[in-house]
């Protein structure tokens, strides 16, 4: 097993400097070195090699010097900040969570994790996460193909959308990140929709969301999507039982329309662990840089575990379908999740130009069907769960 790792990340960093030679051939390359052979003033050129070294010398350590102030400067700035955080309304909020709805044992569990790098759950099929050198090469091999991808999509006219569907803390904005930050983004467009104005509201229900779908030579991300009426709508009341009925009688047939109308559609539930979650939900109360991602109703959804478990069964049951199927990706360690929803997307379009040995099979113990992958106390859908649709 150790050795086929070696092999693989080998041929991952031939093909890393094989992309770096191909870039120097590029005619920019010619041009820039033209330009400076060309247009730097004689007198530079010309320096005495002796002075130029001690000059450089000289602002080596004064670098270095500026570089140590600024670093401790940004300790005791942080210190400091960390400190504001922590009396932050949101670091309260969550203390209360978790100390009257989540398990003793598992708060223990959580809190005596010695690093982020162990994962916590015994569920989760590797004990650590991915190395960060390993994650970078690997992604990066990755980005070029999806530039590639999105090069096919606009010259042959296709429409694809992706909606990214999870607990809160799964991964799933980091994902769409990773999936768009190099593409051209006039035909990579991401769509993260605030609750419905009074207007919306009498429409229906996925009007809203038709008007954002793409046309030709479009990728469209959902971050959350219409499943928004399965999860937080139903489980927090905020849709009436017979809306909800609707929308899982609806969602099969609107989802089979968009399918045969020649979009290529795929949805992505990001599994994270209870105890993940939590994690999770800890460090980011006492981060200032991340408390924004954490909304009161996020809190409350800490304790809310079980149901939101019933909400996800139901969901997958009655639109895991062969038209639109659900493809659900463990979350517990996001480079790895994020690596294999990226490969599930470009092993499975046929574009052109595509590098199999960077483009494999994603990880079968990290990306699968709804009937392969679950996490503790949850099951597959083998029959309709009970409790969740009568009218």
């Amino acid at each position: 097993m150790n050795a086929q790792k070696k092999a693989e990340k080998k041929k991952l960093k031939e093909k890393k400097n094989s992309n770096k030679l191909l870039a120097g051939t590029l005619p920019m390359v010619e041009l820039i070195d033209e330009q400076v052979r060309t247009s730097i003033p004689e007198e530079v050129v010309a320096l005495d090699k002796a002075a130029r070294k001690q000059k450089n010398k000289k602002l080596k350590a004064q670098r270095k010097a500026e570089k140590k102030k600024l670093k401790n400067k940004l300790k005791e700035k942080k210190s400091s900040t960390k400190a504001q955080a922590s009396a932050f309304p949101m670091v309260e909020l969550i203390d209360e969570q978790v100390r009257t709805s989540i398990p003793e044992e598992l708060v223990a569990k959580v809190k005596q994790a010695k690093s982020k790098k162990y994962i916590i759950s015994s569920n989760y099929p590797y004990p650590e996460q991915m190395k960060n050198s390993e994650y970078l090469e690997e992604i990066e091999l990755l980005q070029i193909q999806l530039v590639k991808m999105q090069a096919w999509v606009k010259e042959v006219g296709e429409r694809i959308v992706l909606i990214f569907e999870g607990r809160d803390a799964a991964g799933k904005g980091g994902t769409i990140q990773r999936f768009t930050e190099n593409l051209n983004p006039r035909g990579a467009k991401v769509v993260a929709l605030a609750k419905p104005s009074d207007t919306e509201r009498g429409q229906w229900y996925f009007q809203r969301y038709i008007e954002r779908l793409p046309t030709k030579g479009e990728i469209v991300f959902f971050d959350r999507s219409w499943y928004n009426r399965a999860g937080v709508e139903h489980v927090m009341g905020f849709c009436t039982p017979h809306e909800y009925l609707e929308f899982m009688r609806q969602t099969p047939e609107f989802e089979r329309m968009m399918v045969r109308s020649g979009i290529r559609f795929y949805k992505f539930w990001f599994s994270v662990s209870r105890e993940e979650q939590l994690r999770r939900f800890l460090g980011r109360a006492k981060d200032p840089l991340k408390q924004w991602k954490l909304s009161p109703m996020d809190v409350e959804s800490l304790g809310r575990w079980e149901s939101y478990t019933k909400a996800k069964e139901a969901m997958l049951f009655y639109t895991d379908t062969a038209d639109a199927p659900w493809t659900i990706v463990r979350s517990d360690d996001k480079k790895r999740a994020r690596l294999n929803a990226i490969k599930h997307i470009l092993h499975t379009i046929p574009y052109d130009g595509k590098d199999t040995d960077v483009v494999t099979a994603p990880d079968s113990h990290i990306v699968g069907s709804a009937k392969a992958i679950y996490e503790h106390g949850e099951n597959p859908h083998p029959h309709a769960p009970a409790d969740h649709l009568h009218s």
